[in-house]
């Protein structure tokens, strides 16, 4: 799904625009620090920006490519720990757990 045309400078970073938590976490593990830290550098600074534009719009109603866009953003919010606290796509310390999100907010 494309992304509304202010934000096609994100387009390289669409594989992060996933609808589930479980699907950005994936995402995550499958990808190398560079990788988040290159997605990271390209999105933090569009993030306000990004917020704004879906928010121009009604909760339920959102077209297409501000879901595509704030799925985006949500992608962003995944890689940012990695990339600002932990230096690595797991959870230091962490061992084998994990948290399995078994109901996703609706819109």
């Amino acid at each position: 799904m494309p992304l509304p045309a202010e934000f096609s400078d994100l387009e390289p970073y669409a594989a992060w625009a996933l609808p589930t938590e479980p699907e950005r976490y994936a995402k995550r593990l499958a990808s190398s620090m560079d990788e988040m830290q290159a997605f990271y550098d390209a999105a933090f600074p569009r993030l306000e920006d990004a917020i704004a534009y879906v928010d121009r719009f009604p909760w339920g109603d959102l077209p297409d490519d501000a879901r595509t866009l704030m799925h985006l953003m949500q992608g962003l919010v995944m890689a940012s720990f990695p990339v600002e606290v932990w230096k690595q796509a797991r959870v230091p310390d962490s061992g084998a757990a994990y948290l399995d999100i078994v109901v996703e907010p609706v819109v």
